[in-house]
């Protein structure tokens, strides 16, 4: 049996990788993993707790909170303030970002953003959801409160991102710019273990994942890349097969270590699309690039755009990177 690697471990020997943070970072790591533990334990009870369903309100998104993404949003935001590496916060769940004011955090040197439980609407039916986060260092002056330009950067400038997946097994995946690492939980010692190393995503796939409702409603292109995917050629593998969860963790996964190309258009009613530049886009981007795979609004590189708001919306178009440049020639003919 090969010998176990955890998720500590790993972290604390990459620690030569960054001179700059002093430990900080790996410790924030840490920090990470701990507090998807404690979601991973509420989301396997969700059906024997009351914690499914909705909450009864709605987030600044205008969606309707689940019970459990206040709960996730709650265990990561109390983990950070804890912790002492994060000045502050921005979550999917939160109408502005979180300053934290006590004087341990104001000296912390990153804030993180992060969507506490992606797909969460698809808790109540037992698909997979997730966790994605992103970590910057800030820009405002350490011993201060955290301000909003510290939230407001490109995603070039992340220094670490990744994603976690509650599912038929919990993983989480993750990249600090030298490669991307997977660690699955192992539940009889309750420890991230090292099971997908230096994870690279194939240079094309069979496999596209779109809302196909949307085809007759978004940019022609898109309907045209479709319809090429679905036609019969023995010398491309064609036709691909269609595989779309609705749960972006899950679909991303898959794509990432099968090939494949996931795509979220602008449509007429929605032309900035639904998911989130700063805290799903960017962090996803971050971890396909560093495993050979892009990300691209259809156009443009994602991480390259300055971003205007904190609840700002982009189309997305991420995987494999022959499939990306085929859906970018459609979008641009």
């Amino acid at each position: 049996m090969n010998q176990l690697i955890t998720l500590d471990e790993f972290i604390f020997d990459r620690q030569a990788d960054f001179p700059y943070a002093s430990g900080d970072l790996s410790r924030l790591l840490t920090d990470i993993g701990i507090a998807s533990k404690i979601v991973n334990q509420k989301v396997s009870r969700a059906g024997l707790e009351d914690i499914l369903g909705a909450q009864g309100v709605t987030n600044v998104q205008g969606e309707e909170q689940q019970k459990l993404d206040v709960m996730a949003d709650q265990v990561f935001m109390k983990s950070f303030l804890n912790g002492g590496m994060v000045c502050g916060i921005a979550s999917e769940e939160q109408e502005d970002f979180v300053a934290f004011d006590n004087e341990r955090s104001m000296n912390g040197k990153y804030v993180v953003l992060y969507d506490p439980l992606d797909g969460s609407s698809n808790i109540d039916v037992n698909v997979s959801i997730g966790t994605i986060f992103s970590i910057y260092r800030r820009k405002s002056p350490i011993g201060t409160k955290a301000e909003l330009s510290d939230f407001l950067q490109p995603g070039s400038e992340q220094v670490a991102a990744g994603y976690v997946l509650y599912g038929s097994s919990t993983m989480l995946v993750y990249t600090t710019g030298n490669g991307v690492n997977g660690f699955t939980l192992e539940q009889s010692i309750g420890e991230f273990c090292l099971s997908h190393a230096n994870m690279k995503t194939p240079p094309a796939g069979r496999l596209y994942s779109i809302n196909e409702g949307n085809l007759l409603v978004c940019h022609p292109g898109i309907g045209k890349y479709a319809d090429w995917c679905r036609q019969t050629d023995k010398s491309t593998g064609r036709p691909y097969s269609g595989r779309y969860i609705g749960s972006l963790v899950a679909d991303f996964h898959r794509n990432l270590i099968k090939g494949g190309i996931y795509i979220y258009p602008g449509t007429n009613s929605s032309p900035e699309g639904k998911l989130r530049l700063l805290y799903e886009c960017n962090p996803l981007a971050y971890v396909i690039e560093q495993a050979g795979g892009r990300a691209s609004d259809g156009y443009t590189n994602v991480m390259e755009m300055v971003p205007e708001k904190l609840h700002q919306r982009v189309p997305y178009f991420v995987g494999s990177p022959d499939m990306m440049d085929r859906a970018e020639a459609y979008l641009n003919d």
